[in-house]
């Protein structure tokens, strides 16, 4: 895999987690009401994930190119697959809890959206996680520790 196939994925990563990051927050926001404030588990977990992603994702960009001494090959494997399984817990949790969900407006339909496109966000961190496992057990006898530069993001270049 090339850098040039790992930047866009980075890219969408992003952008689906701020997608689901709003739609989110907008679900749990229609839970509140001048009573009291409860909203489902669930819920809470698929905004706590995709507010993860975005810290995780500034740690796989950056790490790799300024900080090479923490980007570990099994840090980024493990950062990776952790947030794989948390994209996977979260948007099948999420969708058991609004399979009752008969509304055509509104809370149901943005919490449809806010699981589809979690789906799709956990594809996106399989493959990810599937590309970092595959530097790690093709360097395993080497002793080599350092990432695969081949899932690093592309340095920007200066235009002079």
């Amino acid at each position: 895999m090339s850098q040039a196939f790992v930047f866009p994925l980075r890219i969408a990563q992003v952008i689906l987690s701020i997608i689901v990051m709003a739609l989110m927050s907008y679900v749990i926001d229609s839970w509140t009401s001048p009573w009291g404030s409860w909203s489902p588990s669930s819920a809470n977990f698929l905004l706590f994930t995709s507010i993860w992603t975005l810290l995780v994702l500034v740690y796989l960009i950056i790490a790799p190119l300024r900080f090479q001494q923490f980007s570990h090959k099994f840090a980024i494997l493990a950062v990776e697959f952790v947030t794989m399984i948390f994209w996977f817990a979260g948007f099948i949790a999420f969708a058991v809890l609004i399979t009752g969900c008969w509304s055509s407006y509104g809370v149901c339909r943005g919490s449809e959206a806010a699981v589809v496109f979690s789906a799709f966000e956990w594809v996106l961190f399989l493959i990810t996680t599937a590309m970092a496992a595959l530097h790690c057990w093709k360097t395993k006898d080497s002793g080599n520790t350092k990432h695969d530069p081949a899932i690093e993001v592309q340095q920007p270049t200066s235009i002079v």
